[in-house]
């Protein structure tokens, strides 16, 4: 059916004209499959990549394969380097190792102090220290009611 408007593509127009070509009782079917196969290979394709994923995350020593010679390594025997503890990597020079006499005096570790704020430095301006405050009661609902609030109890009752 030619509506005078450009068909999507020729690729559109082969299927058309295969899908028209089939009887109708077999053209839902094959509809069907077509589709059950787009959606299992778009869902095997979101498996890999999940595989994937996980694989990178926590990767998997691969194992030899049963009669394999192994690497070459595994023959060396005595002429194997030998084994290297891990060393911590040696720290770099910075600027600072290259002043000489105009270094900054050194300073003995000290304990975590606090840091210094603001207020350390007001001297006769800071403000004076008061001593921390109860907090304040707050109302009740009874303080409220007032004639209305019930009467205390007297032992004697």
């Amino acid at each position: 059916m030619e509506t005078g408007q450009p068909q999507a593509s020729i690729a559109k127009n082969i299927f058309e004209g295969i899908v028209q070509f089939l009887p109708d009782w077999l053209q839902i079917p094959i509809l069907c499959l077509i589709i059950l196969l787009v959606v299992l290979g778009w869902v095997s394709s979101i498996r890999k990549k999940i595989a994937r994923r996980r694989a990178a995350r926590n990767p998997q020593p691969v194992p030899t394969a049963p009669g394999s010679q192994g690497s070459g390594a595994d023959h060396l025997g005595q002429y194997a380097p030998a084994q290297q503890a891990p060393q911590a990597p040696a720290q770099q020079p910075s600027g600072a190792d290259y002043l000489g006499q105009y270094a900054p005096a050194q300073q003995a570790p000290q304990a975590p102090a606090q840091q210094p704020s603001g207020a350390d430095y007001l001297g006769q301006y800071a403000p004076a220290q008061q001593a921390p405050q109860a907090p304040a009661q707050q109302p009740s609902g009874a303080d409220y009611l007032g004639s209305y609030a019930p009467q205390q109890r007297r032992d004697g009752d």
